[in-house]
């Protein structure tokens, strides 16, 4: 062990006369590193598909392939560098700091993957589990590990952090002023993550704007609509935070309110329309008789006997909502009929003596003023 520790030492101090043997090792020992991880990899993968630990899988898929990368791109980094300082007159020290970025991407890689298969998984093994929420949090946590891993990057390239940190803060107030709306954008994206006013797959409108349909995606800076025509509509989040958004998609009922117009000669029969319509709907299987219900006689119209009905289907889905008010109507036209009745339609009566006479006293008016 001692002599290898001794070997892997000296594979940084330069010219060498034994820099071809020391190439042939490097690859050498990448293949046998290459082949044992690929039995290792297995191995593991097969045991955490027995286990019943769901975050196992998620691991095992997330480190595979850096491991691979870095198990042949380090080596051949390092063989790079012997045969820089065995044949030419440049220095290999650069790809030191090459190397050590290579391990800090391998990580952040792994931290990547890592993050999209668990929240994959839990979307798929969690279905109550708001997805929205998840999205969210994995677009946190991957800005978290972005930044983390752009700081540790920097100071291995030799820039100093704290100058850095000092001329953020200097020009953060700067780049503030210059981007408000991109950072008025962000936020607002950050408040519709915490307010949760909506997630991806409702329906929503908003009567401030020409706003209506699908939410397809909330991202940082924009919320990608589908509307009911199949176009896109790329909203940017801070509108979100000056207008009125209703959800529909979050409602509990739908509402069926008609009014339903009898002639004045079916007077007679209003009261039994009336009570029958209402104790169709309170035995229809689709209407929810715990919400308002009202079947009554409203208002006298210009030609007609005005009957309000007024309820609420159990189903929110629009199809099925409108053959839901289908039936309703057709039984009540059933019932209307049923009483000898019938719906009335705009009329005009006309006096017939009434507009002879006034016709007569045009005509001799006329008259009169001819013979004069």
């Amino acid at each position: 062990m001692e002599k290898f520790m001794h070997w892997w030492a000296s594979l940084e101090k330069g010219a060498s006369v034994d820099w071809m043997y020391n190439i042939g090792l490097l690859l050498l020992l990448s293949s046998v590193l290459w082949g044992g991880w690929i039995l290792l990899s297995r191995r593991l993968s097969t045991v955490a598909e027995k286990s019943q630990f769901i975050w196992d899988d998620a691991l095992i898929s997330a480190i595979r392939a850096p491991i691979t990368l870095c198990i042949w791109v380090w080596p051949g980094l390092l063989s790079l560098g012997i045969l820089v300082d065995n044949l030419t007159t440049y220095s290999s020290s650069s790809l030191s700091t090459i190397r050590h970025l290579l391990i800090i991407w391998t990580i952040v890689w792994t931290l990547f993957r890592l993050i999209a298969n668990m929240e994959h998984t839990i979307l798929e093994n969690r279905p109550q589990r708001d997805a929205t929420t998840v999205n969210a949090i994995s677009k946190i946590l991957r800005l978290i590990v972005m930044v983390f891993g752009g700081l540790i990057a920097m100071q291995n390239l030799g820039l100093s952090l704290s100058g850095l940190l000092t001329f953020g803060g200097v020009g953060g107030l700067v780049v503030g002023m210059a981007a408000k709306d991109l950072l008025a954008n962000f936020f607002g994206g950050m408040m519709l993550y915490f307010d949760r006013p909506f997630k991806v797959g409702d329906w929503i409108r908003s009567p401030d704007r020409q706003i209506e349909g699908t939410v397809e995606k909330i991202g940082f800076r924009m919320t990608i609509i589908r509307t009911f025509d199949k176009r896109p509509l790329y909203v940017p989040n801070s509108v979100f935070s000056s207008v009125v958004v209703e959800n529909a998609s979050r409602m509990l009922n739908r509402r069926i309110k008609q009014s339903v117009g009898l002639r004045y000669c079916d007077s007679a029969v209003v009261g039994d329309v009336v009570r029958d319509i209402k104790t169709m709907l309170q035995n229809h299987p689709d209407i929810d008789t715990r919400q308002t219900l009202i079947v009554s006689f409203d208002t006298y119209g210009a030609s007609s006997l005005n009957i309000l009905v007024y309820t609420f289907t159990k189903t929110v889905e629009w199809i099925k909502y409108k053959d839901v008010q289908q039936d309703v109507m057709l039984k009540i036209v059933e019932i209307v009929h049923s009483h000898g009745a019938d719906f009335a339609f705009p009329t005009t009566t006309l006096d017939m003596p009434a507009a002879a006479s006034t016709a007569s006293t045009a005509l001799a008016s006329i008259e009169r003023v001819q013979q004069a």
